[in-house]
């Protein structure tokens, strides 16, 4: 009798694969995953890219997510797919799932996909870019909508001293330093600061913060992490405050971060959990309703980086605020 009742439950384990084998049996849709390995697109980004009518991309996407491929994400009125970010090493299906996942990955994508993966995130950039030189005078009090600087400057300052009291770090990167307003904290603890944007309006405040402030070894470049990379910087530390929600693929800041990273290095991030308001993209320029913790340690992982310490601050309006830190060597600090 128990054989019997293991080999019912064995046929019901195998049972539970067809659909997810059903529904990853179609080449195009072996497309999407692949495009969706680090980056979240929404139905009209996936239509374009495969050149396809949205009514047919949503019936795929529909699929793959019933069958547990794929998860959707809701930004405001919009809705993105991402892969699952949870998939449980001890359940037959999403190993199975995170076979088929480590298989695709294998395949470079083809190289007019990648194009239009690039086209999708200039456009995002553009966006952003456009918000902040239209709203760079009213940057602090369109930031402070969602939160007050001092609130995730402190504690992302005051585990930036503890850390940096107990190793020998000389130089670090800010990402997206917006006014400025953190370069001073840097610049006490660190002999060489280099502070990166793309925006001209915003490294103009930067630049006169560092005036005001007599910061003296502080760079201001103007650009993107690809721009440092080819330039061969390396950082001890690199610190993103507020930039991911900003950034056209925030997967790709991770990758980019732990190139620029020197051994035991870490990257400190402080930006805001997921959230349904959707006005901030409008009043924000935000491109991202925040994230879930578990979405950056994803991206942290595939970059070869390790989670660290990780705060959460519970704002009055609503939001949350994770401070977390990533390091560049199995040994966190």
């Amino acid at each position: 009798m128990t054989s019997l009742n293991a080999h019912a439950n064995e046929l019901s384990s195998v049972d539970t694969l067809a659909p997810v084998f059903k529904a990853s049996g179609d080449p195009l849709r072996l497309e999407i995953l692949r495009v969706l390995r680090r980056d979240t697109f929404g139905v009209l980004e996936l239509s374009q890219m495969f050149d396809m009518r949205q009514s047919g991309m949503s019936h795929h996407l529909k699929v793959m997510h019933k069958a547990g491929l794929l998860e959707p994400q809701r930004e405001g009125n919009a809705i993105f797919y991402r892969r699952p970010l949870n998939l449980d090493s001890d359940k037959l299906t999403d190993q199975a799932i995170r076979q088929i996942f480590e298989t695709v990955d294998r395949v470079p994508l083809p190289r007019h996909l990648e194009e239009k993966i690039e086209a999708v995130r200039v456009q995002r950039a553009e966006q952003s870019q456009v918000f902040f030189s239209r709203h760079s005078e009213q940057f602090r009090e369109q930031q402070e909508l969602i939160a007050a600087f001092d609130l995730y400057a402190e504690p992302t300052a005051e585990l930036i001293r503890k850390r940096a009291a107990r190793q020998s770090w000389q130089s670090v990167l800010e990402i997206g330093p917006g006014e400025g307003g953190f370069l001073p904290v840097l610049s006490e603890l660190f002999q060489h600061v280099v502070a990166l944007d793309n925006s001209k309006d915003m490294l103009a405040k930067a630049t006169r913060t560092c005036i005001d402030e007599r910061l003296n070894n502080v760079d201001l470049i103007e650009g993107v992490t690809d721009t440092l990379l080819a330039r061969g910087d390396a950082f001890d530390l690199i610190v993103a405050n507020m930039v991911l929600h900003h950034v056209p693929s925030p997967a790709d800041i991770f990758l980019d971060a732990a190139a620029l990273m020197n051994n035991h290095g870490c990257l400190i991030v402080s930006d805001l959990c997921s959230h349904d308001q959707d006005w901030a993209k409008e009043n924000c320029g935000d491109l991202w309703l925040g994230f879930e913790p578990e979405e950056l340690t994803a991206w942290a992982g595939d970059a070869g980086l390790v989670a660290g310490e990780q705060l959460f601050i519970g704002l009055r309006n609503g939001f949350q605020v994770q401070v977390r830190e990533f390091w560049k060597t199995t040994e966190a600090a």
